[in-house]
């Protein structure tokens, strides 16, 4: 099957003429910092009393969603895994070196067909095993990332329409083109993705309506426009996503200047019932219910260890835990990263929802959250610990080790990280020594201690990538302006 058609290319370029110098446009909005807190000029939009359009039937019962790159092993895998669900992941999951982005399309257009099988160079079989299969849900890079192989009207194209456009072009004539959107900041970067799925769909002559996207809600200012962004996408939207892990990333990106009262702790120290992140989840529950959308849980990254019960009851008990919270708070289903713990996550969802698909009645009037609520930061207690900082170096480093070499999905410590985890451990460790945090024993964290740590590991650690991942480490968590995406730098050494 080959991707890059001429036909493809010119709609993907029709595509960028019309909506590339937009996005441009909302990228430098981003950068215009102003206080957080619910928009007056939207509060009708808050205040009215809309729906978006009902859900196709493929979306309706979404319990289990699995996520992974469109690696081909790790596509058949998902495809087999028994979850409602698969998230194929274009974006933090997948580092985009140009075979990433040609073969991820290559597998997405033989999953969607069933027709996908990999022999591996030790001679494993993988072919998939009879269906029901998971509805697949495509995640394309999020609007600050560009793919410099491909080149529209003298400039760089724009990841995410590339991403979006391949699939869309070769996969709309089966009738199920949805997707995951990420990283968004405002109802302004939805209303754009809108004018994208509008076009796309009268390019092609698809119905308007059939594209249907999830909303990752991964940063602090999206999560004061809920509403506003479901509305911009009402005739596209099925849900919003509570991406507990970018969230926190972006929490720190955006008040690594503001102070003390700021600062949050070791990251394994701020959970998901802490009071500002309870806000967060439990106003997107409410808000998606209102407007009949789903509302979908986080990311379970614990990896059972089929070599290592111990590891394995650990996993299973602390996603329990999670899954159980999320049932019960009224969420339609919720993520995880491996097949052991599709049977888990079901388990819970079942006991809750019974025979319904989902939990859209669950209104839950109860709820009212404020802007306090939401940043209400020093709730979460905890404090910064040497400990952390030394994950923050080993874990961050690791995994860009893993994204250098090709693979954005790692497994480190018995957790599946993605790009959000050293998105966390460089910008907590630049939050850190910028304000002169003191940690548990006393120590000030400041940029020697910082690249002392960086430099133990490198020595610890083996490996062709080693001496570029600490590097970059050392300057996307030292340097004097903080930089937005790490994957930005890393991206030009790929």
């Amino acid at each position: 099957m080959q991707v890059l058609t001429d036909e493809a290319l010119e709609f993907v370029a029709k595509l960028h003429e019309a909506h590339a110098a937009r996005r441009d446009e909302l990228l430098a909005l981003r950068r215009e910092r102003r206080p957080l807190g619910f928009l007056p000029e939207t509060e009708d939009i808050r205040n009215g009393d809309w729906k978006v359009a009902e859900a196709p039937e493929p979306l309706r019962d979404r319990r289990v969603e699995i996520t992974g790159p469109t690696e081909r092993k790790m596509t058949i895998n998902a495809l087999n895994s028994g979850a409602k669900v698969w998230l194929a992941d274009l974006e933090d999951a997948n580092t985009p070196h140009w075979d990433n982005v040609v073969q991820g399309q290559v597998n997405l257009y033989e999953a969607a067909r069933e027709t996908i099988e990999f022999t591996s160079p030790e001679g494993k079989h993988y072919a998939l095993k009879g269906g029901p299969y998971p509805t697949i849900v495509v995640r394309p890079r999020g609007w600050h990332l560009d793919e410099r192989n491909l080149e529209f009207g003298g400039r760089k194209a724009v990841g995410a329409l590339v991403d979006f456009g391949l699939h869309f072009f070769h996969n709309h004539s089966l009738g199920r083109p949805y997707y995951y959107l990420p990283k968004m900041e405002s109802h302004l970067e939805a209303r754009l993705w809108n004018d994208v799925f509008t076009q796309a769909q009268r390019l092609l002559g698809v119905p308007h309506g059939t594209i249907r996207a999830t909303v990752l809600i991964e940063t602090i200012p999206a999560a004061f426009q809920m509403d506003e962004i479901l509305y911009e996408l009402r005739d596209h939207a099925s849900g919003l996503n509570a991406g507990r892990w970018d969230y926190l990333f972006s929490i720190i990106k955006y008040f690594r200047d503001a102070g003390a009262d700021y600062v949050l702790p070791d990251r394994n120290s701020v959970t998901m019932t802490a009071p500002f992140m309870r806000a967060y989840t439990e106003l997107l529950v409410q808000t998606c219910h209102k407007r009949g959308a789903f509302a979908m849980g986080g990311m379970a990254a614990f990896i059972p260890n089929r070599r290592d019960p111990e590891v394995t009851e650990t996993a299973l008990k602390k996603v329990r835990e999670d899954k159980t919270r999320e049932a019960n708070d009224g969420f339609d289903g919720s993520w995880v990263a491996h097949p052991d713990l599709v049977p888990v996550c079901r388990e819970i969802f079942d006991a809750v929802l019974g025979d319904k698909p989902n939990q859209l009645d669950k209104q839950r009037p109860e709820v009212h959250v404020t802007a306090a609520d939401l940043l209400n930061f020093k709730s979460a207690g905890g404090s910064a610990t040497r400990a952390g900082v030394e994950s923050a170096v080993d874990v961050g480093i690791r995994y860009i080790v893993s994204w250098l070499s090709g693979n954005g999905a790692a497994a480190i410590h018995n957790l599946m990280e993605d790009a959000a985890t050293a998105e966390i451990s460089r910008s907590q460790l630049w939050q850190w020594v910028n304000n002169k945090v003191v940690l548990d024993d006393g120590t000030q964290v400041t940029a020697e201690l910082v690249r002392d740590l960086v430099a133990r590991k490198k020595a610890e650690l083996s490996g062709e990538h080693v001496d570029a991942a600490a590097e970059l480490f050392e300057q996307v968590a030292l340097s004097d302006e903080f930089v937005d995406f790490l994957t930005l730098p890393a991206y030009e050494r790929i």
